[in-house]
């Protein structure tokens, strides 16, 4: 939870640091790549909270697996979405 303040705390710092920028490509980059960043952090911290972490595998790229009520497992991508996959696409934690 401190994680998720300090991150809303340095998206609202970049964000008034970026206003001051007269190019409008540059300043949509930053508020899509802090709000990207944002919605993972968000979205990783809920799913520790309501989901149990599967310890003994990970996703495709190294992800931390999590499984939801349902016994269904996914991961959450640079995005903030749930990836969900098959127990035969995860791989064993090196």
């Amino acid at each position: 939870m401190k994680s998720l303040i300090k991150m809303t705390v340095l998206a609202t710092a970049l964000c008034f640091s970026i206003a001051g920028c007269s190019h409008k490509t540059r300043v949509t980059e930053a508020a899509e790549t802090v709000g990207n960043k944002s919605a993972e952090l968000g979205a990783k911290g809920y799913a520790q909270v309501t989901d149990k972490v599967y310890d003994g595998k990970v996703g495709p790229n190294g992800q931390t697996i999590y499984i939801d009520k349902d016994s269904k497992y996914f991961f959450i991508n640079e995005k903030g979405k749930r990836v969900f996959l098959k127990e035969s696409a995860l791989r064993d934690k090196d």
